[in-house]
């Protein structure tokens, strides 16, 4: 996973615990969100966001270099 070196920074500085635990505890939560989302759930973090996946129906699109017609997914 591919970490976020200014937030892990941002977040360190305000709870005073060091960089390689906070980058740890994020890693954790991301990697927790994830799995549960791929399963299927709906996660809500009460005051930042729900995740979740949709399904949509399959659709008629363009190819952006060539203009040719493609379905998408």
């Amino acid at each position: 996973m591919r970490r976020c070196y200014p937030t892990i920074d941002a977040v360190a500085a305000t709870s005073g615990e060091s960089k390689a635990s906070t980058a740890e505890a994020i890693d954790a939560i991301l990697e927790t969100v994830t799995a549960a989302v791929t399963r299927g759930e709906t996660v809500q973090l009460v005051g930042f966001g729900s995740f979740s996946t949709g399904a949509r129906v399959e659709r008629s699109g363009r190819n952006p270099s060539t203009g040719e017609p493609i379905t998408i997914a």
